[in-house]
């Protein structure tokens, strides 16, 4: 990597971290909310879908800001506003104003990623590498939001808890602003794109919206989207109940240890993300190496396993399940800088910010009604049911992943 290269991965680094900091924080804090509060699984998990659903609702626009205002501006509002989201969190008195509070994360959220990998995509000449750091660190991210939730919903009330939450984003912030880089840096100059283009474009009519939209749609882009689409489906519902279903083992039963309740299920989720870090370098790694859809087609394979293989390794003792555990947390995770990737390769650099953000729209816009199935799946049926239904969803897009890898 070049100075601007390492400048660039830093900053959106540092960003991802931050992101999937509050991200997979939330799950967490869900525990607590359903101990707090006289409202059943599907209800907060509505509740959570709602900040989740935001978070690809407001992709679409952020893809299109992205191709048109610096990303640096994006990714420093996005900071900003999940800070300012978990403030409101933390003065919560129901359900409802939880929604909003998430809501307004949601919003801000929304920002960072299609800003982010558009610069990267953008301004980075080793991609694969830029891709890999970038996806470890939003992994860091992943594995220290619910940890440090777990241990101060262990100490404090959770209003206190999300109260602290809000000081990663003012140091991110801070330190973000010091990094300078050129955002284009592997565009100006560099080689040619898929269809000619060479510089920063992006669309400023509605009519040029729909145009550069039916222009994306129609080549393999609209099969990657419903891949992502299905995917998000699939992470949002089996990350945002997994610390419920773990604390309801048996071998995860809550121990008391110096005066204070502890909840071994809060731990072993954090150490599931943990192995992720290894899944998304490993992922981002082999872009630059092997054909990106064919690494799609067979992690959404071993996820298939791994999802029907969780209960039945569960029940078969405390070493199946850290096994299932682990495979689960490097194969979800593995997947993320593939797709990103792929978006890469097949799509010009003046439209990667609105590919993104559809990308993105599926992704947390639509994946967020995983939140909603997972809630209700567990309202109505049982953890079997879940992980048969979330099983059958990953499936779907290992099949469409197959009919891409065919074209």
């Amino acid at each position: 990597m070049n100075a601007n290269d390492r400048a660039i991965t830093g900053f959106t680094m540092l960003g991802h971290a931050l992101f999937h900091t509050y991200e997979l924080s939330i799950p967490v804090f869900l525990v607590a909310w359903l101990d707090a509060f006289d409202a059943s699984a599907a209800v907060l998990g509505t509740v959570v879908g709602v900040g989740y659903a935001l978070v690809g609702a407001g992709a679409l626009p952020a893809g299109v800001l992205s191709d048109r205002i610096p990303s640096r501006t994006l990714v420093l509002a996005s900071l900003a506003g999940m800070g300012g989201g978990f403030l409101a969190l933390s003065a919560a008195p129901n359900e409802w104003v939880i929604a909003v509070a998430l809501a307004v994360w949601g919003a801000a959220a929304s920002l960072y990623h299609p800003a982010g990998l558009a610069l990267l995509s953008r301004g980075t000449r080793e991609r694969g590498e830029a891709f890999a750091a970038h996806g470890a660190a939003g992994n860091v991210g992943t594995v220290l939001g619910p940890l440090l939730a777990a241990v101060g919903l262990s100490l404090f009330d959770w209003r206190t808890v999300a109260l602290a939450f809000v000081l990663p984003a003012v140091v991110g912030v801070a330190l973000s602003v010091r990094i300078d880089f050129d955002e284009t840096a592997a565009v100006d100059g560099g080689p040619a794109e898929p269809d000619g283009g060479t510089a920063r474009a992006g669309v400023s009519s509605v009519e040029e919206f729909l145009t550069e939209s039916r222009l994306l749609f129609t080549g393999g882009f609209v099969l990657v989207f419903l891949v992502v689409m299905l995917y998000g489906l699939y992470y949002r519902g089996v990350l945002t109940f997994l610390p419920e279903v773990l604390a309801g083992l048996p071998v995860f039963s809550p121990v008391e240890i110096a005066g204070a309740t502890v909840e071994p299920g809060r731990y072993a989720y954090a150490g599931l993300l943990v192995v992720g870090i290894g899944g998304q370098y490993l992922g981002g790694r082999l872009t630059d190496e092997y054909d990106t859809v064919r690494l799609l087609v067979g992690a959404f394979a071993g996820l298939v396993v791994v999802s029907l293989a969780f209960l039945p390794a569960a029940a078969a003792g405390i070493a199946p399940l850290i096994a299932v555990c682990v495979v689960l947390g490097f194969g979800v995770y593995f997947v993320a800088p593939v797709y990103q990737a792929t978006i890469a390769d097949h799509v010009a650099s003046e439209r990667r910010g609105l590919s993104y953000g559809f990308t993105y729209l599926g992704m947390f816009g639509v994946g967020a009604l995983g939140a909603a199935l997972a809630g209700w799946v567990l309202t109505v049926a049982s953890q079997t049911a879940l992980f048969t239904v979330l099983a059958g969803i990953v499936g779907a897009a290992a099949v469409v992943a197959g009919v891409l890898l065919r074209r």
